[in-house]
């Protein structure tokens, strides 16, 4: 295994609530109150729809896509979400920082070092360019297609981390440790806040699927995992894989991402005359990669 490089799930595809748009010829993100699954392919018009996104559009009467039928891959909640304190480099849009609040792993002249992590706010390195950011991988519907293909739903949204954490938990905890096995769904909610000036504001929740009870999916788990067993299936050595996977590389963002990364992170700034304007960070950071993208092209 190549070290430094942090082995994760494959992906197949993403999940957003948002999209990135072009305006007055600059690139902004755009947040929407649905789901969107798409591929990993990105055009100048945005990332191309993913099949399952009109399949599950269809079954939901051509509705607004607000729930997605999903399983985990992993029974340990930690290993499906992965959130923590980032801090990206605002020149080359690669992560400086990561931290958990307590520890950090930061790079520096010498390498990665790992240091104490006082939490965004009281972090003088990071001057408030540090954010909570997570990345949760799931398998649409019960992976029939492709039984280790998730799709990724990135997130800096502290009401969707802080809830998925504590779904992925609980579900762990009620179920006996099958979490992999709970047929679940990605829900859209809304609310709205003080601060959000009374306008809605969405997040991902995670529940059962639909018309189960709560102890209807446990049944469903107890079945599913006995069935897993039988055929050998040994989900402790998958959950086990992936940890030392996650901890071979310091970051586990790779170049290709950094793009969907930043424009999660960056968002639009306000110029003098109180107008949107797109960050330096994605129009440099895009500008450099169309770039190189054109040399291997060329080449």
């Amino acid at each position: 295994m190549i070290k430094g490089l942090a082995i994760t799930p494959p992906v197949i595809g993403r999940i957003s609530i948002g999209r990135v748009v072009e305006r007055n010829g600059k690139r902004l993100p755009e947040k929407d109150d649905q789901f969107t699954l798409t591929t990993q392919v990105q055009t100048r018009e945005g990332w191309t729809l993913h099949p399952l996104d009109e399949q599950l559009r269809r079954a939901s009467d051509g509705q607004k896509l607000r729930s997605i039928p999903v399983r985990m891959l992993f029974n340990d909640p930690d290993l499906n979400l992965r959130a923590d304190y980032s801090l990206f480099d605002r020149t080359t849009g690669r992560p400086r920082c990561v931290g958990n609040g307590e520890s950090c792993r930061r790079m520096g002249e010498g390498g990665v070092e790992r240091l104490p992590c006082p939490g965004p706010d009281a972090c003088t390195f990071a001057m408030g360019d540090c954010k909570a950011y997570a990345r949760l991988n799931v398998l649409i519907g019960d992976g029939e297609d492709d039984a280790m293909g998730t799709f990724v739903l990135r997130t800096t949204s502290f009401n969707t981390i802080r809830t998925l954490a504590a779904r992925l938990q609980y579900f762990s905890a009620v179920s006996g440790g099958r979490l992999s096995c709970m047929p679940l769904e990605l829900k859209l909610r809304g609310k709205s806040t003080t601060l959000s000036h009374r306008t809605a504001i969405f997040y991902v929740d995670l529940v059962v699927r639909a018309g189960m009870t709560l102890e209807a999916a446990i049944k469903t788990a107890q079945e599913r995992d006995e069935q897993r067993r039988a055929a050998g299936l040994d989900q402790d050595a998958l959950d086990e894989a992936a940890r030392q996977g996650f901890a071979n590389g310091a970051f586990e963002d790779l170049a290709e991402d950094v793009p969907a990364v930043v424009e999660e992170f960056f968002p639009p700034e306000q110029s003098a005359a109180g107008q949107e304007v797109a960050s330096p960070v994605i129009t440099g950071l895009r500008g450099r990669l169309e770039g190189q993208m054109q040399r291997q092209v060329q080449a």
